[in-house]
């Protein structure tokens, strides 16, 4: 209105939030200074995920940082398929469709082959993981410290839903039988938060085999063959059961076995 002052509050900029809280809990914030072109290639793998698709899109689009997003149907068979129909051609979404279910690995591949980001992050179709957890993940390779960063569901001070017992345990063991044939440190090897720089999926990407859930360990072996620096974060976790759609069973963990064995020397 006439008379009125319209002039809009200026937000501190990243360098007054480090001066104001210290440049530890600023970068635990994700406080940083991200360079203006840089670019995210967000991977969503997506089979059978009609509940949490849209919601998962919205909070992506959310975060502050230019993305990106490669969402790959793997098949689906619960109306996700049609509701990424409906979506074709917004300007920040690429869609590819599967005609029948192949796995989290082909899907990954597929988005792969697509990417143009300088930093891509794989992220599920659930809401299990924050993507309000991106520029802290993303920062050690902005800063030119890491090629790769893992999200640790097991070193975070942030909150996790429980999880099962068993499956806690059961990914504790995988790890640490990834970590005796890679020589990593790592405490959270099946993580989903993988986040790599591009030239690293360009790299590894024409050698993935695996079609499920066998991707995990397969990338892991070969991120540490290739002697790529590795960072961890914690992250938060709202893990699901499997009444809520969570697929990651038993003979899963059987193939990260072997997985583990066979890409930690070969091919």
């Amino acid at each position: 209105m006439c008379g009125q002052n319209t002039t809009q509050p200026l937000r501190p900029s990243v360098e007054q939030w480090q001066q104001w809280l210290g440049r530890a809990a600023a970068y635990r914030l994700g406080l940083f200074q991200i360079p203006p072109d840089l670019r995210v290639s967000v991977l969503v793998p997506a089979y059978n995920e009609h509940d949490t698709i849209a919601e998962i899109i919205r909070r992506i689009r959310a975060v502050p940082i230019p993305k990106e997003i490669i969402v790959v149907e793997d098949g689906s068979t619960d109306g996700t398929r049609e509701l990424l129909e409906a979506m074709q051609g917004e300007p920040d979404l690429r869609i590819f469709f599967h005609p029948q279910n192949r796995g989290k690995g082909a899907a990954l591949r597929t988005a792969m082959s697509h990417v143009t980001g300088d930093i891509v992050i794989i992220q599920d179709a659930d809401l299990e993981y924050n993507p309000e957890e991106y520029p802290q993940l993303i920062r050690p390779i902005v800063e030119g410290n890491a090629d790769v960063v893992f999200g640790s569901r097991f070193i975070t001070d942030g909150p996790h839903r429980v999880f099962y017992y068993w499956h806690s345990v059961a990914n504790h063991l995988l790890t640490l039988f990834s970590n005796l044939f890679t020589d990593l440190g790592l405490s959270d090897m099946e993580t989903c938060f993988k986040v790599f720089r591009r030239e690293v999926i360009e790299t590894l990407a024409p050698t993935l085999k695996e079609n499920q859930f066998g991707i995990e360990p397969e990338l892991t072996a070969k991120i540490a063959r290739h002697r790529y620096r590795v960072y961890e974060m914690g992250i938060s976790y709202s893990g699901r059961t499997y009444e809520e759609g969570k697929k990651i069973g038993f003979r899963d963990a059987l193939r990260a076995i072997w997985c583990i064995l066979r890409y930690s020397r070969w091919d």
